[in-house]
């Protein structure tokens, strides 16, 4: 049996400018934006290529901290790329940083090892990791 992950909650303070960096900054697909009453809204995006999709809101989400969320991760083929595109888009982006050895040599020395990373505006942290091999 196959155990997908589909969605994470991401905890914000004002949800139209997480929805504004999401889609517009990072390029999230906007799945649906559903205002259920003045206490609910539930608005999807979902990055490029994945399976799995955030979800911002309110009423009918978990209530969390904004900001509280770290570690999230999205897998890239081409890390410098993946930072060029974020610099672009004007997110405040680490460079490219090289953590730890790769077990076995690859093509490209940052494959499995290269991470950039940033944070939304209320503070959640997200890495991105070069995994050619996984991502599209």
């Amino acid at each position: 049996m196959n155990w997908t992950l589909e969605v994470v909650i991401v905890p914000v303070s004002d949800i139209d400018r997480a929805k504004d960096f999401y889609a517009r900054q990072l390029g999230f697909v906007v799945d649906h934006d559903t205002v259920i009453s003045d206490d609910v809204r539930i608005v999807q995006l979902t990055p490029p290529g994945s399976g799995c999709s955030i979800v911002i809101g309110k009423g009918a989400v978990p209530h969390m901290p904004p900001g509280s969320l770290k570690g999230l991760q999205l897998v890239v083929p081409d890390i410098k790329q993946a930072h060029a595109e974020l610099v672009a888009r004007g997110v405040e982006v680490t460079d490219v940083q090289e953590l730890g050895v790769n077990p076995s040599p690859t093509p490209d020395p940052l494959d499995n090892v290269g991470f950039v990373f940033f944070s939304d505006p209320d503070g959640n942290g997200w890495g991105v990791q070069q995994i050619s091999s996984r991502a599209g």
